[in-house]
């Protein structure tokens, strides 16, 4: 058991949707919480990391910071995604090496796994198979990060382990049609077609791929609950143990936010991997579920969305 009371804890990211919501779930922790802000340190800069973590002693690490995207910001921009998340993650794990910290947690991606995995995707599906191309760029980067913890693990018996969330939403989302999941982007297609007064809205692909979704604050309560009560070598799958397709998943979108209508299929896009459901066998056994299912926490969504407002969203909000 390790206690995060009186401890320094260190989010990297904390400005992001998972960052957000680990700096949530940690108030009831009596830890403090420490932060910084990309103005004031560049995680890409190896020097600058190295130097804030011997000044400001962290006692532990969520490593949550990351360069991400959906699959056309993945396709556009691949070396950003690659080189950025490489960087990022091996300065903070260094450091956290050099300055003594006493745990550190490397958060990862579903889409490490290999794109015809079998399903659910148990943790040793790792490096099975075959990525999806078209986010192979950010996948190897977060492969990579999960090796870094385990060879820092084995090689300096430090306590740094990897959690692998699934397709994640909630407040602090990403909006943006250029660079956005699935999940927000439809919320936002869906609201910008209800002001419209036009019915329906078009997804990618056949609307046949399956997906998985986790609310962040699930997940940000999964990754306060492995850092407290796991120590092994090998990454733990946090997911929700359901899945649906894109076409359900627009439909549902569409009746949350009210707007009638049917949904249609440009074909011409990609699809993606086929199917990307996780086991999580693994932390269930651990003592963890989560507790938020999919259409309150869409309902959720939305709410936020709409309380983000035009500034944040770089658009209008009746």
């Amino acid at each position: 058991m390790y206690d995060l009371a009186g401890k320094r804890v260190y989010v990297a990211g904390h400005r992001g949707m998972v960052g957000s919501a680990l700096i949530r779930r940690l108030s009831n922790e009596n830890c403090e919480v420490v932060t910084v802000s990309r103005t004031d340190l560049d995680l890409l800069d190896q020097a600058a990391v190295r130097a804030w973590f011997i000044r400001e002693k962290p006692d532990a690490v969520f490593l949550a910071a990351a360069k991400v995207g959906g699959i056309l910001a993945n396709d556009t921009y691949p070396a950003d995604f690659l080189y950025d998340n490489l960087m990022i993650e091996a300065n903070v794990i260094e450091a956290s090496h050099r300055a003594g910290v006493g745990k550190l947690m490397f958060l990862g991606s579903s889409c490490i796994y290999p794109k015809f995995a079998s399903q659910p995707i148990m943790e040793n599906s790792l490096l099975s198979g075959a990525l999806e191309p078209t986010n192979e760029w950010y996948a190897i980067a977060k492969i990579a990060g999960i090796k870094l913890a385990q060879a820092y693990r084995r090689q300096h018996g430090h306590d740094y382990i990897s959690a692998m969330p699934t397709n994640l939403y909630g407040p602090g989302d990403n909006y943006d049609l250029r660079g956005s999941h699935v999940l927000p982007a439809l919320i936002r297609k869906a609201h910008e077609a209800k002001l419209a007064g036009r019915s329906g809205i078009e997804i990618w692909g056949t609307g046949t791929p399956r997906r998985e979704f986790l609310h962040v604050d699930d997940l940000a309560d999964a990754c306060v609950f492995l850092m407290q009560c796991y120590s092994e070598d090998e990454h733990v799958n946090v997911g929700s143990g359901e899945d649906v397709t894109i076409l359900e998943l627009a439909e549902m979108v569409m009746n949350v936010v009210g707007l009638d209508g049917a949904v249609s299929c440009d074909r011409s896009k990609p699809d993606g991997t086929p199917r990307k459901l996780m086991d999580a066998g693994k932390l269930r056994a651990l003592g963890w579920a989560p507790r938020i299912d999919l259409r309150d926490g869409v309902a959720r969504a939305y709410s936020d969305f709409l309380e983000m407002g035009e500034t944040a969203r770089g658009m209008a909000v009746a």
